[in-house]
């Protein structure tokens, strides 16, 4: 594996590089760090030049200013860049895992040619929901919540309401290897930046359904486990694109990618294909 920084406007992007082929990035979600997709890449990266990363402002991808609210098309700007550092201009095949999926999507909106196939895995695109307004005024309860209480509090809020498990604290994760340990503890480190700048504000992107008509563009989502808001997100897309467009099952639920690692890299090669 190799690793990088890439300077981009407001920060310095840490990413990784594994394998050899078609170029094939994958973009993390909230509190995501380029290391919970280490199993997936692995066994993708026999047939791709794997990209992973950390989203700025996250882990090991620092700001170069001062924090603000954040925004998903600033984030498809970072992985354009990344891909014209990496991929040296090449179209790239795309997987996105929740805010991932979205950031995508902006990437493709904004640059058609770069995106040879797009898979967008249960996006938050809470903005297309009927009762989005009541999904921002949450998510602002949350924020409010995280300032005057702490992550804790606020990520027991806001997951309980949605339906996913929080990340487990480094010391509840009982005997795990040490480099599980250290990406647990940068994971818990950014809740803070996830809260702060990016929740509200990434909530109402809204995907352009004629960029994503126009592409090779696969909507998926995870296939076990209880049925979160995610789900209805996911299903959301599907009507907002339109055109008979139908959502996948893959496997695990919102982190399958991490515990159902090599089943869900056959489903992305399935999907990449078919797409």
């Amino acid at each position: 594996m190799k690793t990088g920084t890439l300077t981009t406007p407001d920060a310095e992007i840490y990413y990784e590089v594994r394998g050899s082929g078609p170029p094939l990035l994958l973009v993390n979600g909230g509190d995501g760090d380029a290391a919970m997709f280490g199993p997936l890449a692995g066994r993708l990266a026999e047939d791709f030049t794997v990209i992973t990363y950390d989203l700025r402002g996250n882990s090991r991808s620092r700001l170069t200013s001062p924090p603000r609210e954040q925004w998903i098309e600033e984030h498809g700007d970072d992985a354009r860049l990344l891909l014209d550092t990496v991929a040296a201009g090449e179209p790239a095949y795309v997987f996105g895992t929740s805010y991932g999926g979205m950031i995508g999507m902006a990437l493709l909106a904004r640059n058609p040619g770069r995106v040879r196939a797009l898979v967008a895995h249960e996006p938050f695109v809470i903005d297309l929901l009927p009762d989005a307004d009541r999904w921002h005024a949450l998510f602002q309860e949350v924020y409010e919540l995280y300032e005057r209480e702490g992550t804790d509090a606020a990520m027991g809020r806001f997951c309980g309401e949605i339906g996913v498990d929080a990340p487990p604290a480094p010391e509840a994760a009982g005997s795990v290897p040490e480099p599980v340990r250290e990406m647990l503890a940068r994971i818990r480190a950014n809740v803070g930046t996830c809260l702060a700048y990016e929740l509200r504000s990434f909530v109402r992107f809204r995907p352009d359904a004629g960029a994503l008509r126009a592409a090779r563009f696969t909507i998926v989502i995870g296939g076990e486990g209880p049925k979160t808001l995610l789900h209805r997100t996911t299903q959301a897309l599907a009507e907002h694109v339109g055109t008979g467009t139908g959502v996948t099952e893959f496997p695990g639920g919102h982190v399958g990618f991490l515990t159902h690692p090599a089943p869900f890299a056959a489903a992305l090669r399935a999907a990449i294909g078919d797409c």
